[in-house]
């Protein structure tokens, strides 16, 4: 009970900040992995490099050069959810030391009820840990597309060979999804920090996490030379 009169006590500001901030990380993964045709993501062109990787995959010999990129990929989503479970450890930690937290809000002036404090860090925390989920997942995932790929037989002309190398496509775009929510979340997790301030830093934390993720898929250098490809 005391809980909710905490919360009541936040004033609407603070709830808008926060309704925005969610709805920006929402609506940019939505818009990033469903954009329109005209102006297509890095994340969907990367999907139809990844597609065009399984065809030639097919009649590769010997097929080293592929198991090296699919272990670096893995290696990538470990490292990050490593590194997740340790942030998610330190802000747990912060969380639970009220002497620490105090002192903070004391060395700004805050006089914010301790509650609310712990309240924000939980939400970088949510961030944090829906970050590792995705992490787990998409290490997850490119483990079956390693399965399929090493069934797929090394003869184009066998009937199975393209099929199942369209399978391990997909699930490969799959585990690279799943793998860049994961680092959006990490994003606005760190974006999320900027509530300790205020509601007004975070809506300002909101717009540049926003427009950091957007430019890079939309407006990168990365972006322009996969165009340079395709259209």
């Amino acid at each position: 009970m005391e809980a909710f009169t905490l919360l009541l006590q936040l004033n609407p500001l603070n709830y808008l900040a926060l309704g925005v901030f969610v709805a920006v990380w929402l609506g940019l993964g939505f818009w990033i992995e469903h954009p329109g045709a005209k102006r297509p993501s890095v994340t969907v062109l990367m999907s139809e490099r990844r597609r065009d990787w399984m065809k030639v995959f097919v009649a590769r010999d010997p097929r080293i050069f592929d198991s090296q990129i699919l272990s670096s990929l893995r290696q990538g989503t470990s490292f990050f959810a490593s590194t997740c479970i340790f942030a998610i450890g330190g802000v747990l930690a912060l969380i639970g030391n009220a002497e620490t937290l105090q002192g903070f809000a004391t060395q700004v002036g805050d006089q914010t009820p301790l509650l609310i404090w712990q309240m924000k860090l939980g939400i970088v925390g949510l961030f944090l840990t829906n970050a590792f989920l995705k992490f787990v997942w998409a290490n997850r995932v490119f483990g079956y597309c390693a399965v399929l790929m090493a069934s797929v037989p090394n003869d184009p002309e066998d009937p199975t060979s393209y099929p199942r190398a369209a399978q391990a496509a997909e699930l490969n775009i799959r585990a690279a999804i799943n793998f860049n929510r994961g680092l959006r979340a990490v994003y606005f997790a760190l974006g999320g920090l900027a509530w300790l301030l205020g509601a007004i830093p975070l809506l300002v934390a909101a717009l540049i996490v926003g427009w950091t993720v957007w430019s890079r898929e939309f407006a990168s250098i990365p972006r322009r030379i996969l165009l340079k490809d395709t259209i």
